[in-house]
């Protein structure tokens, strides 16, 4: 639950960052689209009141038609859709006669050529002023438009933004959980592993020590001296065993050799594998048997050592759990682009609650056939590093079975093919 809890804060420290990111470009884009379409509407506005005060200045300033803010006929480019444009006449003294029809009154003010904004009734007005007559002429219209169109565009986007806001949270915090998993796992895997590594390591160190302590307590006579030595030989045996599998596992876990070159015969290296391992089961009053099913050759494409370490790992497995008098099959076959290689034993088998946790390191089903817990972890470890696919059944010779399945590299025709000389 700790860890757990841990999990969901990082994540959410990593949502509010990603929010905050990604909130920042939004306003930003927001910022510059608002803008640019606000700007482009007020130069519209500008060119329409250019454009008026032009006509305006050809009239001599004359008063237009009767229609409020309708041109002349000459400026009928102008949108229907626009708001009418109003033109005053300002004298020297600041006093505006309007000029054309419905147009609001303009308070007296004196008046620079230019561009400028003024409030006139309910509505604010872009205006443009032209020097004329010892006065100016003053073209106005409304910004309501502008205005309407820059408010509902403000109000979409923050709604917008407060929906996206929520949105972008939640599936940054999601993301973040996915990221964060595996990465928890691993660290908890790490310690867990770290834990039982010094446990496993601590139990024959403790032995070694008592034993030499006890040794050195008293005198003894030698056969005792060489009963002690021989206990603390098979601990440091023991001992070194573990070694060896935790740097195989740590060399793995570095490399990952999961694309090699080498193309290996499976069939030979299994038939060899048992063979050298024929002692140790006549030891365990074992029977081992090697089958070879198929017409193709099994050749897969993976490292040697390590197709021979997985072999030796699952057969020395085999062994331990058939148990005096039982039986162990190895089994090579080719089943069209696929090898497989298969290793049955007449033990009790392998409980299907267990078959997701026997490859875990230092797991054991069963502490009878002793061992150090890393063997399946380095099987699993080669089997993922070459590309293989692992099943656990129940053999029919009545205990577990591993099944182990590569695509086939290419048969033995082929090479042969390959290697011959170009006459």
């Amino acid at each position: 639950m700790k860890t757990e809890r841990s999990d969901r804060i990082r994540a959410s420290k990593v949502a509010v960052v990603a929010t905050m990111v990604g909130m920042g470009s939004y306003v930003l884009i927001a910022l510059i689209f608002n803008y640019s379409l606000i700007n482009h509407m007020t130069n519209q506005v500008d060119a329409r009141l250019r454009q008026r005060l032009v006509l305006a200045v050809k009239s001599g300033g004359q008063r237009e038609g009767a229609l409020p803010g309708t041109p002349p006929k000459e400026s009928g480019d102008l949108d229907d859709d626009d708001a009418p444009v109003f033109v005053w006449k300002v004298s020297s003294s600041g006093v505006a006669v309007a000029i054309t029809a419905g147009a609001p009154r303009l308070p007296p003010t004196t008046w620079v050529t230019g561009n400028g904004s003024l409030r006139l009734g309910q509505s604010t007005f872009g205006l443009r002023a032209v020097s004329f007559d010892s006065g100016w002429l003053v073209a106005g219209e409304s910004l309501a438009d502008v205005e309407r169109v820059r408010d509902s565009l403000i109000n979409a986007e923050l709604i917008f933004g407060a929906v996206l806001l929520v949105l972008m949270y939640g599936a940054s915090f999601v993301v973040g959980i996915r990221a964060l998993s595996p990465i928890a796992r691993a660290q908890r895997r790490q310690r867990e592993f770290t834990a039982d590594a010094s446990h496993e390591l601590r139990t024959p160190l403790s032995v070694i020590e008592a034993e030499v302590s006890i040794a050195l307590s008293q005198d003894r006579d030698a056969q005792s001296y060489r009963s002690t030595l021989e206990r603390i030989g098979g601990e440091g045996h023991r001992l070194r065993r573990i070694v060896e599998d935790l740097l195989w596992l740590a060399r793995s876990d570095g490399e990952r050799e999961a694309h090699t070159d080498e193309i290996v015969d499976l069939g030979d290296i299994a038939f060899r594998c048992s063979e050298r391992f024929q002692a140790v089961a006549e030891s365990s009053h074992v029977r081992l048997i090697f089958l070879k099913l198929g017409n193709e050759d099994p050749l897969v494409r993976a490292p040697r050592e390590s197709i021979d370490r997985l072999v030796g790992v699952l057969v020395d497995n085999a062994c331990k759990f058939a148990g005096p008098g039982g039986q162990v099959e190895v089994i090579v076959a080719t089943n069209g682009n696929t090898a497989t290689l298969e290793v049955d034993d007449s033990g009790p088998g392998i409980d299907p609650q267990e078959r997701d946790l026997i490859f875990d390191r230092f797991h054991r089903a069963s502490t009878s056939a002793g061992g150090t817990g890393l063997g399946l972890a380095i099987a699993d470890s080669i089997i993922r590093a070459t590309q293989a696919h692992c099943t656990i059944g129940t053999a029919s010779i009545g205990g577990a079975k591993f099944e182990v399945a590569w695509r086939l590299a290419a048969t033995r025709s082929m090479i042969r093919t390959t290697d011959e000389p170009e006459s």
